[in-house]
Formats: C-alpha cells, structure tokens, sequence
C-alpha cells in the first residue's frame, strides 16, 4: 500500500469514530501542537535525559513507543543504542515522522505504524521498553494513560522498563481575587444586565494557566502517586481527601493543580515538575475556583477532598468534584462547600 493510500485509509477510519475521539485524535494531525511540545524544554529534555544518557539500558533494546507523534522519543531511543524502535500513533502526524525519520537516517532501526494501539499488532512478541509522553492537563485529562497501560499489560516483557514510570498530582490553595473577580464576577453585571446563570458554569470550568508562586497560600500537598509498573485503569477513578495548612494570613480563592513526573528506571532518577515554583511547560496548572473566598490565617488548616472520574459519555473529558471545609475557631470565618467541574 503507497503512503497515499495508507493516509487515506487512516482519514477514513478517522471519519468512523465516533465524535470525541475523532476530535481527540485529529487534534494531533496538526504540526502546531506537537511544535509546541517539542519547544518544552523542560518535557523535552528531561526524555532526551533519561534516554540518551542511560545508553547501557537502551543498548540492544527493543523499545515501544506508544504515541509517537512526531517520533523524537523515537529517535531518542534510536540513538541511545536501541535494536528496533516502534512507534504507533493514531493521528495522521505519524506520516510526517516517517519522512523525519528517513532524512535522520534512522529508517533502519525504527518502525512507525499508523492505528490505536489497542487494535495493531506489533513486530515484536514482547518489548524490553516502553516509552509515552502521555501526560495531559491535571495529569490524566485525555485519559491517553489508560493506552499505556494496554501496551504494558500486551507487549512489555517481564522485568521490563517504562519511561517514565512514576507520575504525582498536588494540591495547594491560592490567593487569587482580581483574576476571579474578572472571570467569575463578570457574570454579575454585562452591560446592565444579570447574567448570574452562566455564573456556575464559569465555575465549572477548570483554568489551565501559568499561577505565580507569590499567590500560592498553603502547603501543597499529594493527592494521588501512580505507579506505572503497577497502576490499573480502575485507579486513574480516585478520591483521596486531604489538608491544606496556610502558610500566612491571606484569602483562598481557588485550588491550583499540577503534577511532577519521575523516570526512575534510569541511572540517576530524572525528575520535572509542572508546578507554579518551576520553569515554565506546556502543561501549566490547572486552577478550580470554588464558590467561597477562604479568609484564613497561618497554620489553619482547609480540610479537602478531590473526586475524579473521567466522564460517562466521554471517557477523554473528566468529572472533578472538589470539597472543602476551613477548620477555625472563629465563627464569622467559617466557610464550607461543594465545587463540581468538568474537564472538556
């Protein structure tokens, strides 16, 4: 079949899913989105880290890479000494990455096939590594997670190795007025009029923005820790409560999310962050504004809880709800709700 014709092919299979993941997996035909991955630094060069300076567990290896895209982790692989690398990606990128690959002068050594990972079949029986940069806003938006842990279950040998393996959300209060007055206040009066309705759903609507440091109010703390080795689709369904203790007298206007990512596999454990006390990703954070403003003092403590699942009709999108209670002794400075949101 003539690479016109396999893309064709693609389109059309393409065209017979249903919406949501049409939708999902065209997003990634585009070359924007993956150039503004491969412009994260800090993603970027933390897989080139703990694949081409850890040459002695990539030698000889036949590595998988599920969700190729443009095939840089692939490469990678390649170039630390790998036998094979295969790469699989639904979207119609994976027809760039072969030209990519063929000018690197790396066709020889790695195999890129179009399809879901849970309907291809690969070259191999059982692969030594598997490689994905499957992380999505608050980690598991987008649910490519659950792909990973196909191809683990399917493909990886005994004793083999993922990239990165260990992956941690916090949690942590913020003060920020001025920003939800203008997104969430706004409702209040439109040009005279009363449009309090659509109030709850700016509210629902988690941000996904860069947060200062200076606005962060609590202690972040864990929420949930996955291990990939040993993690199931059944655990990225979670609710874990928790305590935020402020670290000075300020207000609370909204919880702020991000996670931090570990490759332990390699020699010496690479590690990044995508917190508000980092260098900048494409991840960001991801802020749940709740109803209340949170008047809290040093060494207060806001008892929490966090419920996620992702969502019925759209296993890609995700059902947050978020509880809170401030423990005070001051009764004019109580305050307790329920926040829902959705993740689309």
């Amino acid at each position: 079949m003539s690479t016109e014709q396999e893309l064709e092919a693609a389109e059309t299979k393409l065209k017979q899913m249903d919406h949501s993941e049409q939708h999902y997996f065209n997003s990634y035909n585009h070359h924007g989105i993956h150039e503004e991955m491969l412009k994260d630094e800090v993603r970027t060069r933390s897989y080139m880290k703990s694949i081409v300076d850890n040459k002695h567990i990539f030698k000889d290896k036949v590595v998988l890479d599920v969700g190729c895209g443009t095939g840089i982790l692939s490469m990678f692989a390649a170039k630390a000494g790998a036998k094979h690398v295969i790469g699989v990606d639904m979207s119609t990128i994976i027809f760039k990455a072969r030209e990519i690959v063929e000018v690197n002068g790396l066709s020889d050594k790695i195999t890129l096939i179009q399809g879901k990972m849970e309907e291809i079949t690969l070259p191999f029986e059982k692969v030594d590594i598997i490689i994905s940069e499957w992380m999505g806003y608050f980690l598991l938006y987008e649910s490519m997670l659950d792909t990973v842990l196909y191809a683990r279950d399917r493909y990886l040998a005994k004793d083999g190795l993922i990239f990165p393996d260990k992956a941690t959300i916090f949690v942590a209060g913020i003060e920020d007025g001025d920003y939800k007055e203008e997104k969430i206040g706004f409702w209040d009066n439109v040009y005279g009029f009363n449009y309090s309705p659509l109030k709850a759903t700016a509210l629902s609507e988690p941000l996904v923005d860069t947060v200062d440091m200076k606005a962060v109010v609590t202690d972040p703390t864990p929420v949930l820790t996955l291990d990939l080795y040993k993690c199931t689709t059944a655990d990225l369904a979670f609710s874990c409560p928790f305590d935020l203790v402020a670290r000075r007298d300020d207000y609370i206007h909204a919880l702020v999310a991000w996670f931090d990512i570990d490759f332990t596999a390699c020699h010496k454990t690479v590690r990044f962050s995508t917190g508000p006390h980092t260098k900048y990703t494409h991840w960001k954070q991801t802020v749940f504004y709740i109803k209340d403003v949170l008047t809290v003092q040093q060494g207060e403590r806001i008892e929490c809880s966090l419920h996620n699942r992702p969502n019925e009709k759209n296993k890609r999108d995700l059902d947050i709800k978020i509880q809170y209670r401030l423990d005070t002794q001051d009764p004019k400075r109580q305050a307790e709700g329920t926040c829902l949101y959705k993740m689309c």
